[in-house]
């Protein structure tokens, strides 16, 4: 104004020219700052309703979990005063004589008192994927793994028993398990300590700041409500009131993605802790196999061959000419009680349901792939007789009619293959019958010591064709008094079994190991299946030894090895159980490759502890009961959708859908992303702080008119800002993400002292540059050159004073003079607008250059137009001058700030190429946040 300011505004007259009293006038000022305070109202408003919608999105994703909850209360068969009587599990008592059948769950600890070919799934408890035999002898101390005894809530897969209730309810060993795992005190997450870590701090920096000013202002001469309009302003710029709504949108879009990726998040910080993962404890059974039993090679005409065991069936095949593959093919068909379920015909073999043990499933699936159906198989060679596998024989006979000989009958027998050796006299090879020499009893053991050392469950297979003299058709074969011979057999091969890995585990591992994070893998199985698969997904490395490994190759006591050469190591539960804390400490340190073996649910507990205790934010998978414990105290746990446990399900805070290892690497990329983000938009956030603290500090420290106001910082941070940053919540990941090691809780905080110092100290300052020269080309083109500005404050702010001159000698009056500050405060808001341009676009990424990453995110785009059209709104629309005290700028006026936000982009492009350049340099040491 100034010079013809006049003719640009049209200011009301003075209060004075008016001729009202200074009553009028106080009252008029009261109303002006009551408007003021009212706003502040709004300010909590928002931040009342943006906590509102976090809670309801949490309790959003926790509903989900309701359709996990079995409501059909489960029955018992219980044997009392001689009468069978079926009650509510939850009624079975101890002393209660119960009996099971396949295909019923446990209702109780049971000691076994018979049993006929009882076969318990004890996979939840023990992580054994085979069904375990049960039977009245008492065969080990540790009652896990005794035969004699039925857990509560395993399920009977095959055959009867009846047993005395030993233990109910709490008492049960699973009882213990969800006891031990109620118990655990859940810490808070990394991300909500990280939160309130930066509330803190900046709490403690607007509050200083803001009483500061407080009492400046009361020291200055300014009312007590002014004073406290300035505390409102203070802190206001100094609070990210968007942080709590950006926190919320990356959470929930974060696990709105991993649903779509098969990982339910039950708590949503949970994804970002995921994201801080530096040790996995992996479950084998179903995480990082495939959770079913299948025939992985075949010994036959004194060779090994490697069968398909790949998800897909795309994997390595043998050739199947020889007539010894057709007659072990025929053995493993016949002598074989698995069967396929009805109605499957159009389902692919291997993810056909089969009613049988997972052995002989496996078995079938096999015979069905290579040779057709196992169905006509059978129908052409009619079973006459069979005896069934048991524990003390360790076989299994039947007795077939011959489809290519009328007259006669064929014996073939499976088991383990040390007791089928015993049983014969000659082997086939090439399809022809040759005595069972030394030589080939060593090959036998040789090829046997193979594939069990491959962790590979090994069975043999025998035959003989009966002589249809002594044998004819209707002969009546007693299985009892075995008037048919089970000895000088004919051995013809060994077919090994085993749960294999998943196909994406190993470059999942892989990943994993890119990222820095540590996976171990903690199993109940036993440790030579437990180091095969370990070594075939990449748990142990090509190359890395085992201290046996060592001592086997140097051939050398196992004593005599220091453990510290050894990068892997397996840690049998057993002496596991001897170990001290220390101990345990020693090998989690010094071994990058970790296998437990044989593991009880308190020692899963325990390995997590040990973990915790080397400052590592460990994540837990699991689907057993046994492992509830575990994935209750881990800092994450992760359970099984489709294998899982309900109690596994309730203990953990993510379940993965598919039941597959490799799902928590993208939870790992996604959580990362999730605190990257976080870190752009408060980033982001912070750095207008800056242009909208310094104005009040130059009004008081050199006494020039205010430059940006109350309303217009509450229209920046509530208005403008908000959406911006929220956008970064939708930005991609940058490409070095999973090349990153772990954050270090302890030193990479969600705020630090790099990013502050790039807020406030570099971007912050290039932008509160480019306000006041915006600031000072308004009032120099009205007639203030910044000289006249200093000290001139307490008489622009004089009411009374309507006659102040300036730099060219023009008088203005009180009202004036504040339109042009009004102007200035509007003026110096779209400069802040333009500056924050750059620094949104820089704030898409830490270390990438803008070019490289894209302007892919529509979100981050329209957060540019809506802040520039609220912008110019608040400019340009009629009435704000009244309601807002905002008033229209000259199109120039806007340019001001362009130069300094080509600046703020440029520099951060030059800081970043110089961190690519040069990692690890004093660039990335001092900003790199």
């Amino acid at each position: 104004m100034g010079r013809g300011a006049g003719r640009e505004y049209s200011p009301a007259a003075t209060t004075a020219e008016n001729g009202g009293g200074k009553k009028k006038q106080k009252e008029k000022e009261l109303d002006e700052l009551k408007k003021e305070l009212y706003l502040g109202v709004v300010l909590a408003a928002v931040v009342i309703v943006t906590g509102c919608f976090s809670y309801y999105q949490e309790a959003k994703s926790s509903k989900i979990m309701d359709s996990f909850k079995n409501m059909v209360p489960q029955q018992a068969l219980v044997i009392r005063e001689g009468e069978k009587m079926q009650i509510n599990a939850e009624e079975v008592v101890v002393g209660d004589l119960v009996e099971v059948k396949g295909g019923d769950r446990v209702p109780a600890d049971l000691r076994i008192i018979s049993s006929h070919g009882c076969k318990v799934d004890n996979s939840s408890l023990t992580g054994e994927s085979e069904p375990q035999t049960r039977s009245p002898e008492f065969t080990h101390e540790n009652p896990l793994e005794t035969r004699n005894i039925c857990f509560f809530s395993t399920n009977c897969v095959e055959g009867t028993a009846r047993g005395i209730v030993i233990a109910t309810g709490d008492r049960t060993v699973m009882g213990r398990i969800a006891t031990l795992a109620s118990g655990l005190e859940v810490g808070r997450t990394p991300i909500a300590m990280e939160i309130e870590h930066f509330i803190q701090l900046i709490t403690g920096v607007a509050v200083f700041l803001g009483v500061s000013f407080f009492v400046l202002s009361l020291i200055l001469g300014y009312s007590w409500l002014e004073a406290v309009i300035f505390l409102i302003g203070i802190i206001v710029a100094n609070v990210p009131e968007g942080l709590l709504a950006t926190v919320t949108v990356c959470l929930t879009l974060t696990a709105k993605r991993m649903a779509r990726k098969n990982c339910l998040v039950k708590n949503l910080e949970a994804v970002e802790t995921l994201g801080s993962t530096s040790t996995i404890c992996s479950d084998k059974t179903g995480t990082l196999t495939q959770n079913r039993m299948t025939v992985a090679h075949m010994w036959f005409d004194n060779q090994i061959h490697e069968a398909d065991t790949t998800e897909d069936q795309s994997g390595a095949t043998f050739d199947k000419r020889s007539p010894t593959w057709t007659a072990l093919s025929r053995i493993a068909g016949l002598c074989n009680r698995a069967v396929f379920k009805a109605g499957q015909e159009n389902i692919s073999v291997s993810k056909r349901d089969t009613a049988g043990d997972a052995s002989e499933s496996a078995l079938l699936k096999c015979i069905e792939l290579s040779c057709g159906s196992v169905r006509k198989m059978r129908d052409r060679n009619p079973k006459v007789a069979e005896i069934p596998f048991n524990s003390t024989n360790k076989y299994q006979l039947s007795i077939h009619e011959r489809e290519d000989s009328p007259q006669s009958h064929v014996l073939v027998m499976k088991g383990a293959p040390e007791r089928i050796l015993d049983r014969c006299s000659t082997i086939l090879v090439q399809g022809k019958e040759i005595p069972l020499d030394k030589e080939m009893q060593d090959a036998f053991q040789n090829a046997y010591m193979e594939l069990g050392g491959l962790g590979e469950r090994v069975l043999g297979f025998c035959q003989l064709n009966l002589p249809s003299g002594k044998f004819p058709r209707g002969f009546k074969f007693d299985t009892d008094e075995l008037n048919f011979p089970t000895e000088k057999l004919c051995f013809v091969g060994l077919m090994s079994m085993i749960d294999p890995p998943r196909a994406a585990v190993p470059d999942a591992v892989g990943k994993c190991r890119s990222a820095g994070i540590k996976v171990i893998m903690v199993t109940g199985d036993h440790p030579i299946t437990a180091k095969a698969i370990a070594k075939g997904v990449g748990i142990i490395s090509e190359g890395n030894e085992t201290v046996e490994d060592i001592a086997a190759r140097l051939n050398i006591p196992v004593s005599q090895v220091n453990p510290r050469e050894a990068k892997a190591c397996v840690v049998h539960g057993s002496d596991l159980k001897d170990m001290t804390s220390e101990q345990l400490d020693e090998i989690l340190k010094n071994h990058t490759e970790i296998v437990f073996a044989r593991t009880s649910p308190q020692q899963k507990l325990i390995i997590v502890e040990g973990c915790q205790r080397q400052g590592a934010i460990v994540a837990v998978t699991g689907d057993g009961v046994n492992d509830s414990p575990a994935l209750k105290k881990a800092d994450i746990g992760i359970a099984m959708g489709i294998a899982g446990s309900d109690v596994s399900k309730q203990a953990a805070d993510m379940i993965l859908l598919d039941d597959n290892f490799a799902s928590i690497v993208t939870g790992v990329e996604e959580g990362r992303l999730i605190f990257d983000n976080l870190k752009k938009s408060i980033a982001y956030t912070l750095t207008s702080n800056i242009p909208e603290i310094t104005p009040f500090l130059l009004f008081i420290i050199i006494n020039i008119p205010l430059p940006l106001g109350t309303v217009t910082i509450l229209c920046i941070d509530l208005g403008t800002d908000m959406v911006p940053a929220i956008s970064l919540a939708y930005e991609a990941a940058e490409s070095d993400i999973m090349k990153r090691q772990p954050r270090n809780p302890q030193t990479d905080k969600l705020v630090n002292e790099r990013l502050i110092s790039m807020a406030y100290g570099q971007i912050g300052m290039i932008q509160a540059l480019g306000g006041f020269f915006t600031y000072f080309v308004i009032l120099a083109e009205n007639g203030f050159l910044p000289s006249r500005l200093l000290g001139i404050r307490l008489d622009w702010d004089d009411r009374t004073m309507n006659d102040l001159e300036d730099s060219y000698g023009q008088e203005w009056t009180y009202e004036q003079r504040k339109v042009v500050e009004f102007t200035c405060h509007t003026a110096f808001f779209a400069s802040i607008v333009v500056v924050q341009w750059a620094d949104l676009i820089i704030c898409k990424t830490r270390r990438n250059s803008v070019f490289q990453q894209g302007m892919k995110n529509k979100i981050l785009i329209f957060g540019l137009l809506e802040e520039t059209a609220l912008a110019a709104f608040l400019s340009y629309c009629p009435g704000m001058g009244v309601a807002l005290r905002m008033y229209p700028l000259k199109v120039t006026w806007w340019f001001c700030a362009f130069p300094y936000s080509l600046l703020i982009f440029i520099y951060d492009e030059v800081r970043k190429l110089i961190l690519r350049r040069y990692p690890g340099g004093w660039v990335e040491k001092e900003t790199y946040y």
